[in-house]
């Protein structure tokens, strides 16, 4: 079993993506063990501040680093990815030569009420991230569209081919941090 650094770019409290990753974590709850990595407490990137490093940005950079890979979910904020996400990454880069990203396999996944989801978040993340080194899986991907009843009562996705797929990218995904872990 791997284990997984969950990172959500979003704060809500009844956030779509925060709901998203709940029912992965769900879906592949016997090939992964799940940390939710908060990022409620990381201040905005301040190069001022690395010297000595705010407990937050500590946290996520070994939440990172102890995990064998990382999910984020991200929603779409005009456009491209939300602050907090840009933000997660900077951090987790910094201070120079200290990349917490680096060899990491990685996956994205996103919910958004358009009829493309996430796909320019995504493109867009993608950008980002692979610079940072990291071994992202680019199929399947994940473009999901948040219909009303895409969530049943419980939080649940309602839909069961829905569950099916997503189960099918966490199985993936779980094949693609095996082929590419680092030691």
């Amino acid at each position: 079993m791997h284990t997984l650094a969950v990172i959500v770019g979003s704060l809500r409290k009844e956030s779509m993506n925060k709901q998203l990753a709940d029912n992965l974590a769900r879906l592949g709850k016997d090939l992964f063990t799940c940390n939710f990595v908060d990022l409620g407490d990381v201040p905005m990137l301040n190069q001022d501040l690395e010297a000595d490093l705010p407990a937050g940005v500590v946290r996520l950079k070994q939440s990172i680093k102890d995990s064998d890979a990382v999910l984020l979910v991200t929603p779409e904020y005009n456009r491209s990815i939300p602050p907090l996400m840009k933000n997660a990454i900077d951090w987790a880069s910094r201070p120079y030569g200290q990349n917490s990203w680096s060899g990491k396999p990685a996956a994205i996944a996103g919910l958004a009420p358009g009829n493309v989801g996430t796909a320019a978040a995504q493109a867009h993340l993608r950008s980002i991230i692979t610079v940072l080194g990291v071994k992202l899986m680019t199929q399947p991907e994940i473009y999901l569209t948040n219909t009303e009843g895409f969530f049943d009562s419980a939080g649940r996705i309602a839909s069961a081919s829905t569950e099916e797929f997503l189960h099918g990218f966490m199985k993936k995904f779980a094949d693609w941090v095996e082929k590419n872990k680092t030691a």
